[in-house]
């Protein structure tokens, strides 16, 4: 084998994967046919508690913060307002930063931890057989390795190679998106209005640049028509109310945008995670957010199970599926039941939208709910009958002894065994992929809590003892 892993996809997803298995030991090779220096600039923007807290569980979420926007409150539809200040995190807000501000910290990071990043290298014929994956590129000869994980988005090269099919459709055509200059400034939030059976979009990157998305229902055009600084000015003064003096596009761009999602996200040696195995609408913001939770959540395992009998690593392999597609059809109809909100035509569908949107303003409890499903918080992976309730569920970042935090003790990418002060190490059972229980980080809580916690590396609870 030239390599254990190879990941075709160097955005988040793939860099944050990469970095894991490099932080676990695992050789891994990833291959991007972008050159290194194309800059990611009109993709993704929004990064949220959650996404922030994997980060911070690597070093990095501090770091980002310095470089983008962070904002406490999403408005949407002119009426409802879902304030995040109160989310149980240290990250309480989302973060509004450019894609590539992302990957430059994951791609550091991977690269420190010794993964290697070739550019330029485009993935044209992947094949596995039983003992592993022959990757073969554009230019060059195959690589040889024991697992093969596509982040290469919708239209993934390693989907379309090992047959898995990727149904579903088209929600909505011929969106627009601006990267804009403004000469008066917005109110601090994330705004989404609708008026005109248009819908509008405008979040502050912090640096004096403002992204839009538009679109505008009677407005269906091929996505090569090329798009003008007239006519986002438009839609931003149908659904906003003020263009704010929109100036100096530095991207303007028409897109369409997909609902679909993979039945399987694993095929023998092959696995998919990030957009190669699940694209929505851009409502939410949670498509490069869940595409990096795929990774902390299958990056621990991939390492387990190439150090498992090869029947254990089979099943850790199948946790991942079983975890993560749920979350992905969860996301889907989230991202679409916004979009679909946002767009509704017909006075019955206009009726339904608004007492929808009406009984989520007065009722705390599904604003909360609501909160906590955007930013990931509130998922949890299913636990096994007769678990404890914390099981599956993600862990606090506790305060612990010498002033340090649980995000901290899960930076070395190991199971983290969290015990009560004073109190005897406890004696918990070695859980799923955990190869050596001997390998935990064993750490103290410093809050008071009497229970014991088993942490997976990426941040959920797999053990309990009280």
């Amino acid at each position: 084998m030239d390599t254990d892993v190879v990941v075709v996809g160097a955005g988040p997803t793939g860099l944050l994967l990469a970095g894991d298995l490099a932080t676990a030991g695992t050789r891994v090779t990833v291959l991007e046919k972008r050159p290194a220096r194309l800059s990611n600039l009109t993709r993704a923007f929004v990064v949220h508690a959650r996404s922030l807290e994997v980060l911070d569980a690597r070093g990095l979420a501090d770091e980002l913060v310095a470089t983008g926007q962070p904002v406490r409150s999403i408005r949407l539809f002119q009426r409802l307002t879902i304030s995040l200040e109160d989310l149980p995190s240290r990250y309480p807000y989302v973060l509004v930063v450019p894609q590539y501000e992302v990957e430059r910290l994951l791609r550091r990071r991977a690269q420190e931890a010794g993964a290697e990043l070739r550019y330029d290298s485009e993935v044209v014929a992947p094949a596995q057989d039983d003992e592993g994956v022959t990757v073969t590129t554009a230019d060059g000869p195959g690589l040889r390795a024991r697992y093969l994980v596509g982040t290469d988005g919708a239209r993934s090269t390693v989907r379309s190679a090992v047959g898995i099919p990727f149904p579903g459709q088209a929600v909505i055509r011929s969106m627009v998106l601006a990267d804009v200059r403004l000469a008066r400034e917005p109110a601090d939030t994330l705004t989404v209005a609708t008026a005109d059976e248009s819908l509008g979009f405008i979040a502050p990157f912090g640096d004096g640049w403002y992204r839009f998305i538009g679109w505008h229902g009677n407005r269906d055009v091929s996505e090569d028509e090329p798009v003008d600084l007239d006519e986002v000015r438009s839609i931003a003064r149908a659904t906003l109310g003020d263009d704010y003096g929109m100036t100096e596009p530095r991207f303007l761009s028409r897109f369409h945008s997909d609902e679909r999602q993979a039945p399987t996200y694993r095929k023998g040696r092959v696995l998919l995670a990030g957009d190669a195995a699940h694209v929505h609408s851009p409502a939410g913001g949670l498509g490069m957010n869940t595409g990096m939770q795929d990774a902390a959540n299958l990056g621990w395992k991939l390492a387990a199970a190439l150090r498992l009998p090869a029947g254990s690593g089979a099943a850790v392999l199948d946790s991942y599926e079983a975890e993560r597609h749920p979350v992905g059809r969860q996301v889907l109809r989230a991202s679409g039941g916004i979009l679909r909100a946002a767009t509704s035509r017909g006075p019955v569908a206009k009726v339904a939208s608004a007492i929808g949107v009406g009984i989520v303003s007065r009722a705390a409890p599904v604003r909360r709910r609501a909160a906590g499903f955007v930013s990931a918080l509130g998922i949890a992976y299913p636990r096994p009958r007769g678990a404890h309730p914390l099981v599956g569920t993600r862990a606090r970042d506790l305060p612990l002894e010498g002033g340090s935090r649980l995000a901290e003790a899960l930076r070395q990418g190991r199971f983290v065994l969290v015990a009560p002060a004073g109190a005897p190490t406890p004696d918990l059972p070695a859980t799923l992929g955990e190869v050596d229980p001997a390998e935990r980080v064993l750490t103290r809580r410093a809050d008071g809590g009497a229970t014991a916690l088993l942490v997976r590396p990426d941040g959920y609870v797999a053990a309990v003892q009280v």
